[in-house]
């Protein structure tokens, strides 16, 4: 891997699954392929841009961002289904993305960058905690 070949872009809608591998790497494959497809086409819909992480022109890794105005932050953007193939990790990309999107947000006027990790996936919240992030609370779900 070279650094410079390391680069980060919108993924454009209509290409939207080629996300479908590495959203497939995040170990809760208990939702369809089917669904998922219709789900990231929805998704399009709304507020939501799709970042893509780039080995030249491979795709290594993917995040999604909800912008959004909350009353406590005002605009602000949230991180969603961040992944960084295996074989990347600890090579400088999540520092690059992190850097990425805190950039990308600033231009797009958010006062936050906000996103959740699954309390157990204690290498994401060392990571997360070293690029500047707090926890702030706790995310609950219900399934209705």
């Amino acid at each position: 891997m070279k650094d410079n070949a390391i680069s980060i872009r919108i993924i454009d809608p209509k290409d939207i699954f080629s996300i479908v591998p590495l959203l497939q790497q995040l170990g809760n494959n208990t939702v369809a392929e089917p669904v998922i497809k219709e789900r990231l086409l929805e998704m399009v819909e709304q507020n939501y841009e799709c970042l893509g992480i780039f080995d030249a022109e491979k795709l290594i890794g993917t995040c999604g961002l909800w912008f959004q105005t909350r009353h406590y932050a005002g605009k602000s953007v949230e991180m969603d289904h961040v992944i960084i193939d295996d074989a990347y990790r600890g090579h400088g990309v999540g520092k690059k993305l992190v850097e990425f999107v805190s950039d990308y947000a600033k231009k797009k006027s958010c006062n936050w960058v906000e996103l959740n990790s699954y309390v157990h996936n204690f290498p994401s919240h060392k990571f997360f905690y070293n690029q500047g992030f707090v926890a702030k609370g706790y995310h609950f779900v219900k399934e209705v």
